[in-house]
């Protein structure tokens, strides 16, 4: 029988702009950046690019999304503009047994794996040894997802590729300007329209037109087809109280007044993260002074990371369905948490979208510590409403992604403002001290 012969990239010849990035990666860069516009073939090059190291070096390689739905739609049930499904470019002679659909799963007869996830599930894969790494969208996705790949990669020399068009100066534009510093390790390229002229000036003066017409200005097609990190997010709801509050200095270092009763506001999870504020009211300021954020823990376990903080605690504050009571004891988690020593008070359960208009106004008060609450700030000015995509417009309602919990946790917050105190403090927030430096 003839020997079969198997050509790679199967079915895939790269354009002349994708050249440099792929010469990139067989130079021996394990960190590299596409910042292409919409149309370039972001997916189809990384894609490719994975399946041939799949051949070349046997292990697990995953593809992220910001979401599961969105990596079936965009990647497993993807098709492109010539009718050619992208999972078409995994050769069936080296593909083993049967394709898995449900997990989004191939596996090659020389051991390599490859799957789709969505980051929203990122701990789906702690534990796990993976060889290569695509984030597409990473603009989109919760930076959590990278800080817990990068030590894996780091260890047994992995690589990881991110694509993205901007989504302001969020995570991902900060991986980028790290990488512009590091060019021994890193590779980075911006490809606007006029870089790779694969779109005619009659296309993009139609697609000018569309996006204004729908959305009222040229932000999306600014961010889309030339790379802007400074249009805006479009949907975002708390966009301009949260440049307005940057520009006036009230993310800074806000030290811990020791004398001063700190107020924990909660957003609870089960399969989701929960998040903990720590807020201590000084005047008529609410001050976040430490911001913490898990997955995969239960109430108990948080409720011990919070006892063990230094801090002289006031009121505790939850949602609503903190009253639930479970199957399986009979107990809420207000009753559990009782024994374990914090006696919480439920937040008024107000339509979210007015509770997103208490947000807006409570941006006056709002003074957030930059460093400890980092994760924080990265979420809030992401958060935007949910797109319904069939009727191209926004929804009166926010999208439920990696930010919501962030941004629940500060609604319920700004609903109960009033309660948090009033008391005087020793200095103003933004004074930095030996104090701060000791939490």
């Amino acid at each position: 029988m003839p020997k079969l012969e198997i050509t790679i990239p199967f079915n895939f010849q790269p354009r002349d702009y994708q050249l440099p990035f792929l010469k990139a990666f067989d130079s021996g860069k394990k960190r590299l950046i596409q910042v292409w516009h919409r149309r370039t073939g972001k997916d189809k090059t990384d894609l490719n690019l994975t399946i041939r190291e799949m051949t070349r070096v046997v292990g697990a390689y995953y593809y992220f999304f910001p979401t599961y739905n969105q990596g079936k739609k965009i990647l497993w049930d993807g098709i492109d503009k010539d009718g050619f499904r992208y999972i078409h470019h995994f050769p069936n002679e080296l593909i083993e047994g049967q394709v898995n659909n449900s997990e989004m799963k191939i596996k090659f007869k020389n051991g390599s794996l490859f799957q789709v996830i969505g980051t929203d599930n990122i701990d789906s894969v702690v534990g796990t040894n993976p060889r290569g790494c695509v984030f597409s969208e990473y603009s989109l996705q919760n930076p959590r997802a990278w800080s817990l790949i990068r030590p894996i990669l780091a260890e047994n020399g992995g690589w990881a590729v991110f694509n993205f068009t901007p989504r302001g100066k969020n995570h991902a534009y900060k991986l980028l300007k790290m990488a512009e510093q590091d060019p021994k390790n890193w590779f980075h390229e911006t490809l606007t329209a006029d870089d790779t002229k694969i779109l005619s000036p009659e296309i993009l003066e139609q697609e000018q037109r569309e996006m204004r017409a729908q959305y009222g200005d040229d932000s999306l097609f600014l961010q889309e087809f030339y790379c802007s990190f400074t249009a805006a997010i479009l949907g975002a709801y708390y966009s301009t109280q949260y440049d307005e509050a940057e520009k006036r200095g009230r993310f800074t270092h806000v030290f811990w007044e020791p004398d001063i009763p700190v107020h924990t506001v909660w957003d609870l999870g089960i399969s989701d993260a929960m998040v903990v504020g720590f807020w201590q009211g000084v005047n008529q300021e609410r001050r976040l002074i430490d911001y913490v954020e898990v997955t995969g823990k239960g109430l108990p376990e948080v409720i011990k990371m919070v006892k063990e903080k230094p801090y002289v605690y006031g009121r505790h504050f939850a949602p609503h369905d903190i009253e639930v009571r479970e199957l399986g004891t009979g107990k809420s988690r207000k009753e559990i948490a009782q024994t374990l020593g914090i006696d919480f008070e439920v937040v008024p359960n107000l339509p979210v979208i007015e509770g997103i208009s208490l947000v807006r106004s409570f941006f006056q008060k709002l003074w957030v510590d930059k460093t400890r609450c980092e994760q924080f700030l990265e979420a809030i000015p992401q958060y935007t409403k949910e797109y319904d995509e069939d009727n191209k417009i926004f929804k009166d309602k926010p999208n439920h992604d990696w930010t919501s919990h962030a941004a629940d946790m500060l609604r319920y917050t700004a609903v109960v403002s009033d309660e948090l105190g009033s008391q005087q403090a020793s200095s103003s927030p933004s004074t930095h001290n030996d104090i701060y430096s000791a939490i």
